[in-house]
């Protein structure tokens, strides 16, 4: 498994009061947190098709939302020096996929500023196994949706060092204002969305790049980006990209806006 740490400076002096933010991909066994969803529960067939598993050719394992027939949203630290991806449809059980596509990391779009990626994929036919998630809308995009509910789910590991599950695990995580979320990390940007861990709730490693959509509309509003560095169940908020925040981006990108 890989390594992938990015520790963020604090602008503050008294920076090592606040926790560290951890950006995941595969993290060792040996190491303090491992990837999962944790303390979540066995997503019921067709709960959420437009996850997508990534399998990167350098052998690590990363989540993904399909936002259209062509394209899937993830995390920028899930690409790393990848050459290849195998995106995984439909797939309940993690490897038992609907089908699969592999393309080439020409087909990958990076965020030059922001943890958040494109990949390009052959058109897929939209049915109930597997569909697209609705990104929020240009009249939404200064909606912070503090306090909304909203599910993530990923196939990252359900304990400390465990191996990834074979089955989806979704945790419904309530959103909180970014300003709680800096009592814990000392700064968040206005590009951050994060969740309470209540109950040890979380995401983490091998859900890097998945979704967080809300229950109100079954809108895309986050992409798995980071926890803390005390681990997922520490009671530290997670952190997402906020989708709302990159609409102009994806827009000019891919074309998709509403």
């Amino acid at each position: 498994m890989k390594v992938f740490i990015t520790i963020l400076a604090l602008a503050v002096a008294s920076a090592s009061a606040f926790d560290e933010k951890v950006f995941i991909k595969d993290l060792p066994k040996s190491s303090k947190i491992e990837g999962r969803v944790t303390n979540g529960y066995a997503a019921p067939e067709g709960k959420a098709p437009y996850t997508v598993g990534l399998g990167f050719s350098g052998g690590w394992w990363c989540g993904g939302s399909i936002i259209a027939h062509d394209w899937v949203l993830t995390a920028e630290h899930c690409i790393g020096d990848a050459a290849s991806v195998t995106v995984y449809f439909g797939a309940t059980w993690r490897t038992n996929a609907q089908f699969t596509h592999t393309v080439g990391n020409s087909n990958f779009i990076k965020h030059n500023n922001a943890d958040i990626a494109l990949i390009r994929i052959p058109h897929v036919d939209f049915w109930h196994m597997v569909n697209k998630v609705e990104l929020p809308s240009y009249n939404d995009r200064y909606n912070n949706y503090n306090e909304w509910w909203a599910v993530a789910c990923g196939w990252g590991g359900t304990y400390d060092g465990s191996p990834l599950p074979d089955w989806l695990q979704c945790a419904d995580l309530q959103i909180v204002h970014n300003e709680e979320c800096g009592w814990t990390y000392g700064s968040v940007g206005d590009n951050i969305i994060c969740t309470r861990t209540v109950d040890g709730k979380s995401i983490c490693g091998g859900d890097s790049g998945g979704p967080l959509v809300t229950h109100d509309g079954n809108k895309l509003v986050g992409v798995s980006n980071f926890v803390s560095s005390n681990g997922c169940q520490s009671g530290a908020p997670a952190g997402f990209q906020r989708v709302t925040y990159h609409l102009d981006w994806i827009r000019d990108h891919t074309g998709i806006s509403y």
